[in-house]
C-alpha cells in the first residue's frame, strides 16, 4: 500500500494534532482499522470507488466525533433534546474541530421554506424595507406620509420666546347627538373651553345657552407660552400635541393669532386610503399579519386545475376531452353541449388544444344551452356529504397559484412600500445575480444610509456568495422543496459562508453534482476562499477537477464493500499520478476507460413537446427519441429540470393518469406518447423511510430466498413456511425486538437508546429458526451478506440470482442484503430502482417504459459509471425509451441523442442552443458543453 505522511521522519502517534486532524484504527461500516492524519487549513478530497468508504470514513467517522464533541460539551438539560451520540468506533481521533457537514439531501419538505428564509437573507430584507421603506401610493405615485409629535413640537419651538401659541383638535360630532350634548360631554372629560371660528368660549357658559352659533367647533386643549430652554414647557407641550391627536381622531391645530394657523396629521393616509406602517411582521409571510389573506402565505391555494379536468389537450369534446364528464352518470352534463353545440358555433369535433380561448371559456362558464364546468363542481360542492362526490372532487383538486399575491405570498399591500423605487416583491421575483447588482448600486439618502449600512453588508455579502456558487440564476421566493440535491447543499454551503466561521471542519458529500463543468471552476474558488478564512475543508468528491484543485488527496478502496476500507493512497495530484496504481489514478492517467458503446442507434419515433413557457424556458419545441438514450445537457439554471421535471414528466404521466403534479406551462404534446404505457421518474429520494425496508425486499428477491428456506429438510419436518422466515410478520421473528434486531429503551429526561435485542443477540430470528441452514448459513448470515457474496453463495438458485443479479450490474454489489433503507445515499437509492425495473425482465411483456434519470452519476467513481451506462443500456435493449439529466461528460459521449440548452442560467437562458449526437455537439462552437466535451474526447 503506497502512504504519503506530510513528514516521513515523525511517528504516526506522535504528530501534532494542532497541525493534522488524527484518526487512528476507524472501524465504522467497512473500514479496516484505517489511519489517517489529515492536514488541517486544506483543501483535501477523499475519493475512491463508491461503496469504498468515503462517506464512512468523512461523515460517520470524523463528523460524527466533531457533532458528538460539540453535544458532550453543552450543559446535561440541553444534551437531553439533541440525542445521544454514537462514539464512533475508532480507536481515536485527535484535532477535532467543529464540524460543519453539508449533505446533499433536500431535507426540507416544508411548503413555507424559501431560498431566501434558508439562507437568512430574507430576514435582512424584512429589517430592511421596515426601517428604510418608503411607503408610495399605488393611486398618485407621491409618498405617503404623516406627521410625528415631534414634527409638531419643532414647529412651535421655531416661534420666538413668550409667542402665544393654542393646541387644539377638530370636535367631531356624532351623528345621534346634539351639539349640546358633545358640548356636555366634553365638560365631563374635563375640557374647558372650545374654539368657535378660531374665538375662545367657556364650556360652561355655552351648556346654558340656548342656542350654539354656526361654524367650526375645536376643541381647545391647551395654551401656552413659548419657553425654548424650559424642558417641562416641552413635556407639557407633548402631552397636549398628544392628546390633540388622540381627540381629533390624528388631526391637530395650532394657532399662533396674527402669525400661523396649520393643521397636523398623525394619520397615515394618502389619496383617500389608509397605509400601513411597516413593520417587520408586514413583511413576514410566516406571520398572520403579513401573509397574503387568500393563499395563507403559501403562495398556491387548492383549486379546481384545469390540467386535471382536460389532462389530453389533443381530444376534442366529442371524443371525451372533459375527464370528469366521462362517466355514465355525467355524461349528462356534456349531451346538451354536444347537441345544441351547432345552435351556438361550437366545433365539438376540434382538439381542445386548437380551440380558441372564447371557446375553451365558455366551456367553463356555460351558456343558456348547457351548463358549464364551472357549475359542475359548484354542483358537486353542495354534495359533498356523499362520499362518491368528495372523491370525484380531490380527482380534479391540485395547487395553482394564488391569484391574488402571484406567488408571492405576501398581502398586496407591502408591495407599496419602496427602497430606491424597488419593493420586496420585486426583489424576491428577481434572479439573485440581478439583485446583487441591485444592492450593488443601490442609491440611498445619508440618514437612509446610516441605518441600512450593517444591513446592507449582509445582504450583499450573502447574495454574493450564493452568485459564487453558481446559482445566481434562482430567485429568493423559489421553494426549498423544489431545489435538485445539489443546489440545496449549494445554498447551505452559501449560508455557511455567509456566517463566516474560521477554524471549523467543513465537510462537503460531493458539492459539484449538478454543475456544469463551467460551474464546477466558480464552486472551487469558493471552496478555497473557505480554506484560506482558516478552515479545514474535506471534500468528499469524484469530479476530476476538484481532485486537480485539491492541497491533498485521499483515496480509500481499493475496491468496494468488504473489499474496501484501506488507505491506498495520500498525497497530491502529481504524486498521485506518479505513483497511484488505484482505480481513480488508472481513469486520471487514461490507462482505464469508460468504454462507449459502439455505433449510435437509429430511432424513427419520437415525442415532441411544443411551446414550453415555464420558469425561464422561452417557448421551446423540442424533441424526444424513442428507444434511445437521450441525455439532456446545460448549465446550470439553463432549464433542464424545468423541462423535463415540471412539463413533459407532469404532462404525460396526466395522459396515463398517473401523475398529479402541476404542469408548467407549455401548449402541446405531438408525436408518438400513445405507445407508452409507463412512466418512470428515477429520483434519488430514499426507496423506504422505514428501518425495516431493505434493497433485498425492495428488488422482492427476499421471497425467494424465505421459500429456498422453507424448502430445507429440517423445515418441512417442523412444519415451517416461508413467512416463518421473514422479520415483518409473527411467526418466525424474535418477538422481543419484534424482528429488528435492537430495542429501545426509553429514558426518563434523556434520549431513548437502542441496545442490541437480547433475546436474540440482534440477530432477529428465535434461536429455532436458525437451526435451519443452508450450505452452513442461517437466515441471519444470509441477511449480513453484501449483494456481490450472496450472488456467490446462492451460484446455483437462478429465482434469487435474477433479483439479486442487477444491484451487482449497477455497482451496488458492496452494499449489504439486510442493511437499511434509510443507510443507503441518494444515488445508492436511485440505483436500487433501476434494479429493481432491469430485474422486472419487462422485455416478455408490451411494455414501453419511459424512464427519466436526474444526475444518475450521483455518488459514482469512473469505474462505476461503467456499470450504471452498461444497465441504462439494458433497459433501451428491452424495448424502453431513457432519457437523462446529466453533466458528465462520460455519459454524453454514450448518448443516442443530446438535447443542449442554454446558453447561460437563469433569465439568459431557456434556450435550445443544440440538438442532435454527442460527435456533432462537439464541433460545434461557442458552446459550454462542446468546450468540455472536446477536452473529454481528447482523453
Amino acid at each position: 500500500m503506497h502512504h504519503i505522511m506530510e513528514d516521513k521522519s515523525v511517528p504516526f502517534d506522535q504528530l501534532d494534532p494542532r497541525a493534522f486532524i488524527i484518526i487512528k484504527n476507524a472501524k465504522v461500516n467497512n473500514l479496516k482499522s484505517l489511519s489517517v492524519a489529515i492536514p488541517r487549513n486544506k483543501l483535501v478530497v477523499v475519493t475512491g470507488l463508491s461503496g469504498s468508504g468515503k462517506s464512512s470514513l468523512a461523515f460517520d467517522t470524523l463528523f460524527a466525533e466533531g457533532q458528538r464533541m460539540y453535544v458532550e460539551s453543552l450543559s446535561s438539560y440541553a444534551r437531553q433534546f439533541l440525542g445521544r451520540m454514537e462514539k464512533p468506533d475508532v480507536e481515536y481521533i485527535k484535532g477535532v474541530s467543529p464540524a460543519i457537514a453539508i449533505q446533499q439531501k433536500v431535507s426540507t419538505k416544508n411548503p413555507r421554506s424559501t431560498v431566501g428564509t434558508t439562507t437568512e437573507i430574507y430576514d435582512y430584507l424584512k429589517l430592511l424595507y421596515s426601517r428604510i421603506g418608503r411607503t408610495i401610493s399605488p393611486i398618485s405615485g407621491n409618498e405617503v406620509k404623516h406627521n410625528t409629535i415631534t414634527d409638531v413640537v419643532d414647529f412651535i419651538h421655531r416661534f420666538e420666546e413668550g409667542e402665544k401659541v393654542m393646541i387644539s383638535c377638530p370636535l367631531l360630532i356624532s351623528t345621534d347627538r346634539t351639539i349640546k350634548k358633545e358640548i356636555e360631554i366634553l365638560l365631563q372629560k374635563g375640557f374647558s373651553r372650545v374654539l368657535i371660528n378660531k374665538e375662545a368660549f367657556f364650556v360652561e357658559d355655552l351648556i346654558n345657552e340656548d342656542h350654539f352659533p354656526e361654524g367650526d367647533y375645536d376643541i381647545l386643549i391647551d395654551r401656552i407660552s413659548v419657553k425654548h430652554e424650559d424642558e417641562d414647557n416641552q413635556f407639557r407641550i407633548a402631552d397636549s400635541v398628544q392628546t390633540a391627536f388622540y381627540e381629533g381622531h390624528g388631526s391637530c391645530h395650532i394657532l399662533v393669532p396674527g402669525k400661523a394657523d396649520q393643521t397636523f396629521n398623525d394619520r397615515f393616509e394618502l389619496d383617500g386610503m389608509t397605509f400601513e406602517h411597516p413593520s417587520v411582521n408586514f413583511f413576514s409571510f410566516n406571520n398572520p399579519y403579513g401573509a397574503c389573506k387568500t393563499c395563507e402565505g403559501f403562495g398556491s391555494v387548492l383549486g379546481i386545475s384545469p390540467d386535471l379536468v382536460i389532462p389530453d389537450k389533443s381530444l376534442s369534446i366529442y371524443e371525451g376531452a372533459i375527464a370528469p364528464w366521462r362517466g355514465e352518470s355525467s355524461k349528462k352534463w356534456v349531451e346538451p353541449l354536444i347537441k345544441n353545440g351547432i345552435q351556438f358555433d361550437f366545433p365539438i369535433h376540434r382538439a381542445y388544444e386548437d380551440l380558441d380561448q372564447e371557446h375553451q371559456d365558455l366551456i367553463w362558464k356555460g351558456n343558456k344551452y348547457f351548463k358549464g364546468l364551472d357549475e359542475f363542481f359548484t354542483h358537486l360542492q353542495s354534495k359533498t356529504h356523499k362520499i362518491q362526490y368528495r372523491v370525484m372532487l380531490s380527482r380534479f383538486r391540485g395547487r395553482t397559484t394564488c391569484p391574488d399575491c402571484k406567488g408571492t405570498r405576501l398581502r398586496k399591500d407591502a408591495s407599496y412600500v419602496k427602497v430606491d423605487q424597488k419593493s420586496i416583491i420585486d426583489i424576491v421575483l428577481m434572479p439573485i445575480e440581478q439583485a446583487y447588482d441591485h444592492f450593488l448600486n443601490i442609491t440611498l439618502t445619508s440618514s437612509e444610509e446610516k441605518v441600512a449600512n450593517r444591513l446592507l453588508k449582509e445582504i450583499i455579502n450573502r447574495l454574493e456568495y450564493i452568485n459564487k456558487v453558481g446559482l445566481g440564476y434562482l430567485t429568493l421566493n423559489r421553494l426549498t422543496s423544489t431545489l435538485s440535491g445539489g443546489e440545496y447543499q449549494r445554498i447551505k454551503l452559501a449560508t455557511s459562508l455567509g456566517s463566516a466561521l474560521v477554524g471549523s471542519m467543513y465537510i462537503l458529500d460531493e458539492p459539484s453534482i449538478g454543475l456544469h463543468p463551467r460551474d464546477t471552476d466558480r464552486l472551487i474558488s469558493v471552496l478555497k476562499s473557505l480554506r484560506d478564512m482558516g478552515n479545514t475543508v474535506i471534500v468528499v468528491e469524484h469530479e476530476e477537477k476538484i481532485m486537480k484543485a485539491a492541497d491533498e488527496i485521499i483515496d480509500i478502496g481499493p475496491d468496494a464493500g468488504v473489499h474496501g476500507g484501506e488507505l491506498v493512497f495520500q498525497g497530491n495530484l502529481d504524486q498521485l499520478l506518479e505513483a497511484g496504481n488505484s482505480h481513480t489514478a488508472k481513469y486520471l492517467k487514461g490507462e482505464e476507460k469508460i468504454n462507449v458503446k459502439q455505433g449510435i442507434r437509429t430511432w424513427k419515433d419520437k415525442i415532441t413537446v411544443k411551446g414550453a413557457r415555464e420558469n425561464n424556458l422561452k417557448n421551446l419545441q423540442v424533441s424526444f427519441p424513442l428507444h434511445a438514450l437521450t441525455v439532456i445537457t446545460g448549465v446550470s439554471g439553463s432549464g433542464k429540470s424545468t423541462l423535463i421535471k415540471k412539463v413533459l414528466y407532469p404532462a404525460l404521466g396526466k395522459i396515463l393518469g398517473t401523475v398529479i403534479d402541476e404542469t408548467g406551462k407549455f401548449d402541446k404534446l405531438e408525436g408518438d406518447y400513445k405507445q407508452i404505457t409507463q412512466i418512470e421518474f428515477v429520483d434519488q429520494n430514499p426507496i423506504g423511510k422505514s428501518s425495516r425496508s431493505n434493497p433485498v425486499t425492495y428488488v422482492k428477491a427476499y421471497d425467494a430466498i424465505r421459500n429456498l428456506y422453507a424448502e430445507q429438510a429440517l423445515s418441512k419436518q417442523r412444519n415451517y413456511k416461508p413467512a416463518f422466515f421473514s422479520f415483518n410478520v409473527d411467526g418466525g421473528r424474535c418477538e422481543a425486538c419484534q424482528g429488528e434486531g435492537t430495542q429501545k429503551i426509553e429514558m426518563q429526561f434523556m434520549a431513548d437508546i437502542f441496545l442490541t435485542c437480547e433475546s436474540c443477540k440482534g440477530k432477529r430470528f428465535k434461536n429455532e429458526i436458525l437451526d435451519i441452514k443452508y450450505h452452513d448459513k442461517d437466515i441471519s448470515d444470509v441477511l449480513d451478506l453484501t449483494i456481490d457474496e450472496a450472488l456467490d453463495f446462492f451460484r446455483d438458485k437462478p429465482a434469487i440470482i435474477n433479483k439479486l443479479e442487477p444491484l451487482g450490474e449497477v455497482g451496488l454489489g458492496y452494499i449489504g442484503l439486510g442493511q437499511s433503507s434509510n443507510t443507503l445515499s441518494g444515488g445508492e437509492a436511485q440505483r436500487v430502482k433501476l434494479a429493481s425495473y432491469l430485474g422486472k425482465n419487462n422485455n416478455k411483456s408490451n411494455d414501453h417504459i419511459l424512464f427519466i434519470f436526474d444526475e444518475p452519476t450521483t455518488g459514482l467513481h469512473f469505474h462505476d459509471i461503467k456499470k450504471l451506462l452498461h444497465s441504462i443500456n439494458a433497459l433501451i435493449d428491452q424495448g424502453h425509451s431513457v432519457i437523462i439529466i446529466e453533466h458528465n461528460t462520460e455519459v454524453i459521449k454514450s448518448a443516442d441523442w443530446v438535447i443542449d440548452l442554454g446558453p447561460e442560467g437563469g433569465d439568459k437562458g431557456g434556450y435550445v442552443t443544440f440538438e442532435g449526437t454527442p460527435k456533432a455537439l462537439k464541433e460545434i462552437q461557442d458552446n459550454h458543453t462542446a468546450r468540455y466535451l472536446r477536452e473529454s474526447f481528447l482523453d
